[in-house]
């Protein structure tokens, strides 16, 4: 049985310590294509950006400040979606009209209820009310560059690409008590774990075939032929699914240059915990066969436990030697040189910390088929949600999961 496990933890560690290499050649390769690509700056089609809110989140408001500080040649407007126009949010898009009189704001009442995804459903509604062809989506704390219009929409110069998207990066707070370990962990998962995962996946496919929510940038033909927003109003991984079915109509999905942030909330364990399992558990029902193949690419815990397995032979230290390297690599490389994530550098101590929990919350996400989305239970089927009975902290369920 010892030498079973020992042959088994050495397979592992050299299939992961194989994904880290993947990833740093396909880390070469992003940055190589964009090093090449020569983009038409000249090319500004005006564009409706659409930003569905609800509540007032940290940095939200420095977040929707940047979209109004583009310097872009073309036209552009912000339209906002709420549900209620008690909702805290309007103030804040009310203040923005204040401080940029200049930029065109509209916000829309979002009175319909479409299904389960309050976002998507949200998002149908403020889709008819665009006045521009071109439309991008993205969450309302995201914040973005003076460039980032000029960058994502250049993109579009190229008739076959129907869709934009963008890599991103977790910002926590800069200081105690905002700055929990649980965030760090969080944010250095979304620099060293996710993204690389991104870029082995467009390396090995020839292209990327889903969308980030950090950034979805299309126009309404494009999504007219991938069958429009309102199949989606039930899934959770809308965003995934939005890229896909745009892929599948024929068009070429881009991950652009442009690297923007979201904020990561102060997380306590649960709150990192159920935003784990909601990330994997979204991700296994969109990606079944490559999802189960995530576990392999946590080489750094399987190298460590290998060793174990070995009963500390010497060779099992030299593996994980080379894989600690590899892994620092792939941190460094993506993290810092392609994201350019000085909180890597920062937070890179917790590496080994963040790959184990990372596969534990891949082992436990075949345990179970629920997610909590803020605060609330959902059963999770086939990228479908559907409310359960409860919500997370013993109430009833809403009847709609806002975004």
């Amino acid at each position: 049985m010892a030498t079973a496990i020992e042959a088994i933890t050495t397979l592992l560690t050299l299939a992961g310590l194989a994904y880290l290499l993947l990833a740093l050649w396909g880390a070469r390769s992003f940055a190589h294509t964009w090093f090449k690509m020569k983009l038409d700056d000249g090319f500004a089609p005006d564009v409706t950006i659409l930003k569905p809110v609800k509540g007032v989140d940290p940095r939200m408001y420095a977040g929707l400040a940047s979209h109004c500080r583009q310097q872009y040649a073309g036209r552009f407007e912000i339209v906002f979606g709420v549900s209620d126009l008690d909702d805290p949010a309007v103030g804040e898009v009310e203040r923005l009209r204040a401080e940029f009189p200049d930029c065109a704001i509209r916000l829309v009442e979002c009175r319909e209820r479409l299904g389960t995804s309050g976002k998507v459903s949200n998002l149908v509604q403020m889709l008819r009310e665009a006045r521009y062809e071109h439309v991008i989506i993205n969450d309302s704390d995201i914040f973005v560059s003076s460039g980032y219009l000029t960058r994502v929409m250049a993109c579009f110069a190229d008739a076959q690409v129907g869709m934009v998207t963008a890599p991103y990066i977790g910002r926590t707070a800069e200081a105690w008590p905002g700055m929990t370990i649980w965030s760090r962990l969080e944010a250095l998962g979304i620099s060293t774990d996710f993204l690389p995962g991104v870029l082995a996946a467009r390396w090995l496919e020839g292209g990327i075939r889903f969308g980030l929510g950090s950034t979805l940038a299309t126009s309404k033909t494009a999504l007219a032929k991938a069958g429009g927003l309102e199949p989606l109003v039930e899934y959770l991984a809308d965003d995934y699914e939005m890229g896909e079915r745009v892929a599948k109509a024929g068009y070429r999905v881009e991950l652009c240059s442009e690297v923007v942030e979201t904020t990561v909330p102060a997380y306590g364990f649960r709150g990192f915990r159920d935003h784990q399992l909601r990330w994997a558990r979204s991700t296994r029902d969109s990606r079944k066969l490559g999802y189960m193949g995530l576990g392999v690419t946590y080489a750094l815990p399987w190298a460590l436990m290998n060793c174990v397995a070995s009963g500390f032979a010497l060779w099992s230290f030299s593996l994980l030697s080379v894989v600690a390297l590899a892994r620092v690599a792939v941190a460094l490389s993506i993290g810092v040189g392609v994201l350019r994530d000085g909180q890597v550098l920062r937070d890179l101590w917790l590496l080994p910390l963040r790959d184990f929990f990372g596969l534990g919350f891949w082992a436990w996400s075949f345990a179970g088929d629920t997610v909590v989305w803020r605060g609330h239970l959902f059963r999770l089927r086939d990228g479908r949600i559907t409310p359960v009975g409860q919500d997370a902290s013993g109430g009833r369920p809403p009847p709609i999961a806002r975004a």
